[in-house]
């Protein structure tokens, strides 16, 4: 069956076939780690994540890039403003590369929670400067780019056209946006490929140029070559790198090699929040920690992504976030029932569900389709074991753990109360000793107000946040 991808370059939807043999070759656009990355960030990774699965699901072997971007991302990308790495290690007065060091270590910390699979390579950008700097010698040798006071930058107007990715009219363009930046560029639209160092740069490199340091987009298309080489199956990243990002790493790559380096490029839309933009401004980037002190899984945030297909925007609020938690919680119950199950599936049957699952999946990677299928396995009132190993089959693509189902629900039941709700429980035990079972009941009516429900058992009180 064949796998159809929506390629931003081409603007359609159309078969994907690997450039050589079975092996795909991606690249996928990492965090600038110099803050906590928020869960619109993860929607891109989760969108990542799914790519690979789906990929390995029809067969596939990867090899697949992912960049983390510890220098040169620059608060603007109009090539203004300081690099987001030094100005965070000023706020937290500390070394950038301790900085870069932390918040590499909490992203990949809180991809595992999500259980997105890790690329083959995570290339840190401070430790490909010498790539970097071969790329715009290499550039400015086949006259693509030039030197000012303030550094090097590309030349767009040596290339056939500009832009091609956003395929929108150039005086649109957002790097372009102030042309007062740099007044001895050729062309306002003309960008940063290499940055001079003011004295008081700390993280800056010996150069042909003097003390500096590379501009954000020339990491990808460097790096994105060495592993993947000058052509590659497929790029991805969120929509807001498509107008400057992408569309810099296309030019680039087109200057020094004469080749766009994707073939495909493929991009997640935003998550809003609140039906609103998400900015830290708002107070609305929220963390996978700050969800999970909500009560809402990594995984449950997960599956929320699933629920909107990758091009289409997704909403958040936590009233959603919380129904998609007790949602997960049905589905590891379910999937459980049918583990539990004796009734004798037929193999048509299986096999029909197997057919549809990869039409859904393969069609665009349809998320919503391919959960609807899964529901409808779950909530057959035939319970079969046949079932339970198909769910385990589908989710090589869900990544949402199904197998370890029971020590997750066994771990929801493990409630860290309150002092005020240990105390009604306290009161309630002494009414039980006392025999005064219209106090008992009416502390446990209390207590399911609170949202705590309480059985009574054998082994004592059990407690359960409803």
């Amino acid at each position: 069956m064949s796998v159809q991808f929506y390629n931003t370059l081409t603007r359609d939807k159309g078969e994907f076939k690997p450039l050589e043999g079975n092996q795909v070759r991606i690249y996928s656009c990492g965090p600038t780690v110099y803050s906590y990355a928020h869960i619109g960030n993860f929607r891109a990774y989760v969108f990542m994540d799914t790519l690979r699965r789906v990929l390995q699901y029809n067969g596939y072997e990867l090899n697949h890039v992912m960049n983390i971007t510890d220098v040169g991302h620059l608060e603007s990308d109009a090539d203004e403003g300081e690099d987001k790495m030094e100005k965070a290690a000023r706020k937290e007065n500390k070394d950038p590369y301790e900085i870069a060091k932390y918040y590499t270590e909490v992203f990949l910390r809180d991809m595992d929670r999500l259980h997105i699979q890790r690329p083959e390579t995570i290339a840190k950008a401070t430790e490909h400067i010498n790539e970097m700097l071969e790329f715009v010698q290499g550039l400015m040798k086949n006259g693509y780019a030039y030197e000012t006071s303030r550094g090097i930058y590309f030349d767009i107007s040596k290339l056939d056209k500009y832009p091609v990715l956003s395929n929108r009219n150039i005086d649109e363009q957002i790097a372009g946006a102030r042309v007062d930046v740099d007044e001895e560029k050729r062309n306002p639209y003309d960008f940063a490929l290499w940055i001079k160092a003011p004295e008081t740069h700390i993280m800056k490199w010996e150069s042909p140029w003097g003390l500096s340091y590379p501009g954000w987009h020339i990491e990808c298309s460097a790096m994105g070559r060495k592993y993947l080489g000058d052509e590659f199956d497929i790029h991805t990243g969120g929509i807001d790198h498509i107008p400057t990002h992408h569309e810099n790493e296309i030019a680039q790559s087109k200057g020094l090699t004469g080749k766009i380096p994707a073939k495909a490029w493929m991009h997640v839309e935003f998550l809003q929040v609140d039906g609103g933009k998400m900015s830290k401004s708002l107070g609305n980037t929220y963390t996978l920690d700050q969800l999970q002190e909500k009560g809402i899984e990594p995984l449950a945030y997960k599956l929320f992504c699933f629920t909107a297909h990758y091009r289409t925007k997704l909403n958040f609020t936590f009233d959603t976030a919380l129904s998609t938690q007790k949602a997960l919680n049905r589905l590891r119950e379910g999937f459980l029932k049918h583990q539990e199950g004796t009734i004798d599936i037929s193999n048509e049957k299986i096999k029909e569900y197997e057919d549809k699952f990869l039409a859904t999946i393969n069609d665009d990677l349809n998320m919503p389709a391919a959960m609807g299928l899964v529901w409808e396995i779950i909530r057959n009132q035939e319970k079969s074991k046949q079932y339970a190993e198909l769910l385990v089959k589908f989710d090589q693509v869900l990544g949402l753990d199904l197998v370890n189902s029971k020590q997750y629900l066994e771990q929801a039941k493990k409630v860290d109360l309150p002092e005020e709700i240990a105390e009604l429980l306290e009161k309630r035990k002494q009414a039980r000793e006392n025999k005064d079972w219209a106090m008992s009941d009416q502390i446990r009516d209390e207590l399911k107000e609170k949202g705590y429900s309480v059985k009574d058992t054998k082994e004592g009180m059990t407690v359960e946040k409803i």
